[in-house]
């Protein structure tokens, strides 16, 4: 079978490989989403911030699908040159251009009675989008130096990361293809907004890189644990893993508790010192605490709280009480 081939970090955040990480109830809403959507035919756009793991949702509502034991083909569509697209979804005939000297399929017809995956279908020009709406309506496919068209069989799932509407509104997108894309439709929320499934997606691939590099730890040290729960995670789950990979490059043998990476901890310092009023409360309580060595006295006092009110705070945003390692 052709797997995708797009090579994205957060592609491996599945649970069992038939799920998705997280209990927050968002990610409940969406899993019980993805189970209705793959039994039907239609097609599906996927919308989200990047990293957010879009792919890994296309390949779930695949597998889950009549159509699991055919192919899906991932297409980026951001790395195609206006130029070459047909080339690379059609296919071309021997000698249609200047260096084809075999024939050749294209993407769309290797998905045959499969799926294809339009990663970042927002950066097609409005040019291949016409392309693409017509092979969508006439379900044919007609390769470069050829006369006959070829009919084609497979379930079209897009995504971006981009908001449609505002592109259809700008002009930037065809308002008949968004019409045609937008008939199921999954919105992935950002990880600082289920932020419940930090440490849940953080010690996933924790224990993934104790296999990676042959370590055995157990968990992460609090403050490591307390730094996770308050990034913003811009990146989402691929920054996440990425400065979970970052700490184990350098971590000593035997370690059982991970700390994350100086840089890391030296920049998320620097943002949650004080800058006036607009900080959130989470970002308060963290300053409060840095600054106070993580005593809880003088971090209440600090924040004109009472110590069972910090107390309560942090057990609010899973911040924990001691320093020490578990």
């Amino acid at each position: 079978m052709l797997r995708p081939t797009c090579d994205r970090a957060e592609d491996s955040v599945l649970k069992g490989g038939d799920s998705l990480l997280g209990e927050s109830g968002l990610m409940r809403d969406i899993r019980s989403q993805l189970d209705r959507i793959a039994r039907t035919a239609s097609n599906v756009l996927i919308t989200g911030e990047t990293g957010t793991g879009k792919e890994v949702v296309a390949q779930l509502i695949h597998k889950n699908s009549s159509r699991s034991a055919k192919p899906i083909v991932c297409i980026n569509c951001a790395a195609i040159p206006d130029t070459l697209l047909e080339s690379e979804l059609f296919g071309y005939e021997r000698g249609a251009f200047t260096g084809a000297h075999t024939s050749q399929q294209g993407k769309l017809k290797l998905a045959e009675g499969g799926t294809v995956f339009f990663d970042e279908i927002g950066d097609l020009s409005l040019f291949n989008q016409a392309k693409v709406l017509r092979v969508i309506e006439r379900r044919e496919i007609q390769r470069l130096g050829s006369a006959k068209p070829l009919p084609i069989d497979f379930r079209m799932i897009t995504a971006t990361n981009c908001e449609p509407e505002s592109l259809v509104a700008e002009g930037k997108f065809r308002k008949d293809l968004f019409f045609r894309l937008n008939v199921a439709r999954i919105n992935l929320p950002p990880l600082r907004e289920r932020r419940e499934d930090i440490l849940i997606l953080a010690n996933f691939f924790r224990e993934t890189f104790n296999l990676t590099f042959g370590m055995q730890t157990a968990g992460f040290t609090p403050i490591a644990q307390a730094m996770l729960l308050s990034h913003a995670w811009p990146g989402n789950i691929r920054e996440l893993r990425n400065v979970i990979e970052a700490a184990f490059v350098n971590l000593e043998p035997g370690v059982e508790a991970v700390n994350l990476p100086l840089p890391f901890c030296q920049a998320l310092t620097e943002y949650h010192k004080p800058q006036g009023s607009g900080l959130s409360e989470l970002d308060r309580i963290m300053t409060a605490l840095s600054e106070t060595h993580w005593n809880k006295s003088n971090a209440a006092a600090k924040m004109h709280w009472s110590r069972m009110t910090l107390y309560r705070k942090m057990s609010r945003y899973h911040i924990p009480t001691s320093l020490s390692a578990t």
